[in-house]
């Protein structure tokens, strides 16, 4: 299934949608009608009459949960979702997102995204590509153990402080490693075991002290984090090779 363009058919209702895709999974009489049912009831687009009003009349968040209600009718085992809230807004996706939480319990669903927030709120495991090849796999917390152990500073100045800050942190420990930087704004992964936080404080003020500091914060390892180190390692691997 592909979401990054809802395919629906504008002139037709959200019940003739499903009506119709039941057909093509074998679904007639009372079946159909409890299915077509239970589908409008799982993406809640069965009361009030959406379900008999035109696909015309619905905003994008509408259609793309018609568009799973589509995939799940008929009580599929596995269902493919490619990037399915992209393009939404924030409440529309978090609609989608509860959808799919839902749906996730009675079967299998495989589900590509650019979006790390998506994959971490969504996906019991996560595998992720670099350059279309497979580099690792786990659930999201697997992942940030064995990617993190780390905290992240991100702080942002002028461009011209870039190396500053880049020094002063560096004097915190060796391990610390840039992870991410432009236009002022920089990340880096701070061990846990050598940098505590009062002297991540200190070096912030330090900062502050020579210059503006437009924003700053540090939080422990994300799934974003690790998928920027995960790339970062498959880049200078293939470099090397």
């Amino acid at each position: 299934m592909k979401y990054m363009q809802t395919s629906v058919y504008v002139r037709s209702t959200r019940r003739e949608h499903l009506q119709f895709y039941g057909r093509m999974k074998n679904l007639s009489g009372a079946a159909l009608v409890k299915a077509v049912e239970e589908s409008l009831k799982s993406v809640n687009l069965f009361h009030c009459g959406f379900g008999d009003k035109s696909v015309s009349k619905y905003s994008g968040g509408m259609k793309r949960r018609l568009s799973v209600a589509i995939a799940l009718i008929g009580n599929p085992k596995v269902v493919y979702m490619d990037e399915p809230s992209t393009g939404l807004d924030t409440i529309s996706r978090n609609d989608l997102w509860n959808v799919i939480k839902r749906a996730k319990k009675e079967c299998t669903i495989i589900l590509t995204t650019h979006s790390m927030e998506e994959a971490e709120e969504l996906c019991d495991r996560v595998g992720i590509f670099v350059s279309g090849n497979f580099q690792c796999l786990g659930t999201p917390k697997e992942l940030k153990t064995r990617y993190g152990g780390t905290r992240v500073l991100t702080i942002t100045t002028a461009a011209e402080h870039e190396e500053v800050v880049a020094r002063l942190i560096a004097g915190l420990s060796p391990s610390a490693v840039k992870i991410y930087g432009m236009s002022g704004t920089q990340k880096f992964e701070l061990p846990k075991r050598e940098v505590r936080l009062d002297v991540v404080f200190g070096a912030v003020e330090a900062a502050r002290a020579m210059f503006p500091v437009h924003g700053w914060g540090v939080a422990d390892t994300t799934l974003e984090d690790v998928f920027i180190r995960v790339a970062k390692d498959a880049r200078a691997f293939d470099v090397l090779s």
